[in-house]
């Protein structure tokens, strides 16, 4: 009786191309995901700032003073590891601040500009002191991710 001590050549073969297979499917989703993950990390910033900028309205209202934050931080303009987002030391914002970077996330461009970085494309924030809003130009997809 012949007995199958060992795995074929033929068999190996498959098996090298089956995993080839199902490893560039796999890279190809999760590079996909990565982007995916830093949009949602985005927006759940956008959603913060944005109650944090209420919440210190509020806060404002029942000292009797009406009006927003005039600034959203003392952030240095276009340098990373700076902190954002946290107000200033009579105001705070964020409880803890989001760091500036200039690959991918946040940078302050401007006195109430904020410019978001991913996936080589960029949107920018722009706040408004008089009515405490928030926002970009949703005509821009990245905007419309981050916002809706």
């Amino acid at each position: 009786m012949y007995s199958k001590k060992a795995f074929t050549m033929l068999e190996l073969i498959f098996v090298i191309v089956i995993l080839g297979i199902l490893s560039s499917i796999a890279v190809t989703k999760l590079s996909v995901t990565r982007d995916d993950a830093v949009i949602a990390k985005g927006r759940t910033q956008v959603h913060s700032i944005r109650s944090a900028i209420t919440l210190q309205k509020s806060k404002s209202m029942l000292q009797g003073n009406l009006s927003y934050p005039a600034s959203l931080d003392d952030a240095a303009l276009n340098t990373e590891h700076e902190e954002l987002f946290d107000g200033n030391s009579t105001n705070p914002l964020l409880e803890y601040p989001i760091y500036s970077k200039a690959t991918e996330g946040w940078m302050k461009t401007a006195a109430n500009t904020y410019t978001f970085n991913v996936m080589g494309t960029s949107v920018t924030f722009t706040y408004n002191n008089t009515n405490g809003k928030f926002d970009c130009n949703h005509s821009i997809e990245l905007c419309r991710k981050l916002t809706e």
